[in-house]
């Protein structure tokens, strides 16, 4: 794949490697000096080698790109937790600790991963990285996820997530006793201004609704049943930090300064997605799905009420 590129008179006097990464956005400048290096750049019909060459004005610039290397995830023995299969849908309890679809620093041992060896039936909708993905959780979140095995089903499930049709049920135990026996945040998500890899409440951001409803104190935390209403990226994390009651164990939207958690809440957010429902895709049957506490959430528990905290109502 190549990029033929002709120097304008305000570009008249730019070093090679400057006006390359200027004119490829794509391109950063360190990956322009490597194709320069590498002989991939020519000026008027002449290779040049030098990232530093000054270019005058109608200078002719052919760029050679090397072609992406496409990336497919493998199969691996990982083994799943089902809920429920059928010929359409499969729907999974996702551990804490499991990457969903690789991605860079994660690119095996993730949900993907244990799909790719538990089914060769799965949607490509999502393309080669997220076969049968229709929606994920966070790294650190356990709970319910549902996979699409066919593109009809891929389809019909999507528009009902864009659509808000498909009703989440998390449990999340927070920092902090909330007041309100119940409440509703809507404050929009985007994208923090300064530290790319948080959201954050922002102006401009993506309209974001979180409804919770209070279910025990736990001696000085309190336990949540939350519901969303929309799906954006660490959406319960980031309102509830916003809020000011953050999720306990959350590296990113939790305290700055390090602090002793309580046992089982150590290693990651305090973040449980416990029920899921909605409409079939081929069936057209309103179906819900409920998955247990995981041994740490319910060691995590069970540990604040032996502490001092109230008792709490039985939890599945």
């Amino acid at each position: 794949m190549t990029q033929e590129l002709t120097v304008s008179p305000g570009e008249a006097g730019s070093r090679l490697d400057i006006f390359i990464s200027n004119r490829l956005p794509d391109l950063s400048r360190s990956s322009a000096q490597k194709l320069i290096a590498g002989g991939r750049i020519t000026v008027n019909q002449a290779p040049c080698l030098s990232k530093s060459h000054r270019l005058s004005v109608g200078d002719y610039i052919v760029v050679s790109l090397v072609p992406p290397r496409v990336f497919e995830p493998g199969a691996e023995q990982i083994p799943l937790e089902i809920i429920y299969e059928d010929n359409d849908l499969l729907v999974i309890n996702k551990p804490r600790g499991m990457v969903v679809h690789p991605a860079p620093g994660n690119l095996s041992g993730t949900l993907v991963n244990a799909l790719l060896h538990y089914s060769r039936e799965l949607s490509s909708l999502g393309g080669p990285l997220r076969p049968g993905i229709v929606h994920r959780l966070d790294k650190d979140t356990s709970g319910l996820l549902v996979v699409a095995k066919n593109n009809f089903s891929h389809c019909k499930l999507s528009q009902q997530f864009k659509d808000r049709l498909v009703k989440r049920e998390y449990l999340a135990l927070v920092k902090g006793k909330v007041p309100m026996p119940e409440g509703v945040i809507s404050a929009p998500v985007g994208r923090h201004p300064r530290q790319r890899q948080r959201m954050a409440v922002v102006p401009g951001g993506r309209e974001a609704i979180t409804r919770y409803r209070v279910r025990a104190y736990l001696n000085g935390y309190t336990l949540l049943r939350v519901f969303l209403h929309t799906g954006r990226t660490h959406q319960v994390r980031v309102h509830m930090a916003y809020l000011g009651y953050p999720l306990l164990g959350d590296p990113l939207y939790g305290p700055k300064r390090r602090e002793k958690l309580p046992a089982g809440f150590q290693d990651g957010q305090a973040l449980h997605a416990r029920r899921i429902k909605f409409v079939h895709p081929r069936s057209k049957q309103l179906v819900t799905f409920t998955a247990p506490l995981p041994d740490y959430f319910r060691r995590g528990l069970r540990h604040l009420r032996l502490t001092g905290g109230r008792s709490c109502c039985q939890l599945t």
